[in-house]
């Protein structure tokens, strides 16, 4: 699975109908998490990496996530870290501020869907004396074979690197700002 942040998503039933100027973004909820292209966190916003706030300066936001993403709930809270992750809405068996998924993956053999490496053998004359691509079959004619003293006893051989692979979906990176400060979310 890709790595992922479980984050609670809404969608507004009513309020201020959005312009082409976006609506009114000076005052979005407390704890509001939004999507930005540029490189900075405006005033009132922080971004989602997962620092420690003190809870004295920020009690508002502290009532809303508390320890869920992190920190000792006494001093300071941590924000959510979405640095290389998807938000995912909880539910159907994810919690609020779960971490789950990986950027790379190694496989195990348990992981490996059932199959086999069959070896081709045959009671008729062998059509080459080279291995590859061919099966065993019988000599034309009775002989012994010489075999030298350094043969292989290795029919086959592991292949692969037993390195992880990419389990990232395609992506776009932008930044995630979570609002510090802004309207106090009415559970009504």
């Amino acid at each position: 699975m890709q790595p992922y942040l479980t984050i609670n998503y809404i969608i507004s039933l009513y309020g201020i109908f959005p312009s082409q100027s976006g609506g009114d973004p000076t005052n979005p909820f407390i704890s509001e998490v939004r999507w930005i292209a540029f490189n900075f966190a405006p005033g009132g916003n922080a971004f989602c990496n997962g620092q420690l706030l003190p809870i004295a300066q920020n009690q508002a936001l502290f009532s809303l996530l508390g320890t869920t993403y992190g920190g000792d709930g006494r001093v300071n809270f941590a924000l959510p870290d979405l640095r290389g992750r998807v938000p995912i809405h909880q539910g159907n068996g994810h919690t609020l501020g779960e971490r789950g998924g990986e950027q790379g993956h190694t496989l195990s053999i348990s992981e490996l869907p059932a199959h086999t490496h069959s070896l081709g053998a045959s009671n008729s004359v062998a059509g080459s004396n080279a291995a590859v691509n061919n099966t065993f079959g019988v000599t034309a004619t009775s002989s012994y074979a010489f075999v030298p003293d350094n043969a292989s006893d290795t029919v086959t051989t592991n292949v692969g690197g037993n390195q992880a692979h990419l389990n990232m979906q395609p992506y776009l990176c932008l930044n995630a700002i979570i609002a510090l400060v802004g309207v106090f979310p009415s559970q009504n």
